[in-house]
């Protein structure tokens, strides 16, 4: 079953450009991964440093590999100090049943 979940975090006043290019870098090493089928990151319209990134990954064995990548702990380690939460805050997702829709 797809594993998908919604990541939210807000750059602190001064941040948002600095939080944009390190998300930005992030976005495309995660979406080279094998399990990755979606790495979408948006701002909210009305609130431009608010950050959503949507993910989805293959199944539950492919988020696992993203969460244990090289490259994640150096980005969260630069991106927490950037941001007004304590980390980025995670919402996970399951489908609506096609036969309830």
């Amino acid at each position: 079953m797809t594993k998908t979940l919604l990541a939210e975090f807000t750059a602190r006043e001064g941040a948002r450009d600095e939080v944009a290019r390190l998300i930005g870098e992030y976005a495309r090493k995660v979406r080279e991964e094998e399990g990755n089928i979606a790495f979408d990151v948006y701002t909210k319209d009305a609130a431009p440093r608010a950050f959503w990134i949507f993910e989805a990954y293959r199944d539950e064995d492919a988020f696992k590999a993203h969460l244990n990548a090289p490259y994640g702990g150096p980005f969260n380690a630069a991106l927490v100090p950037l941001i007004e939460e304590d980390a980025s805050v995670l919402t996970f997702l399951n489908p609506l049943a096609a036969s309830t829709a």
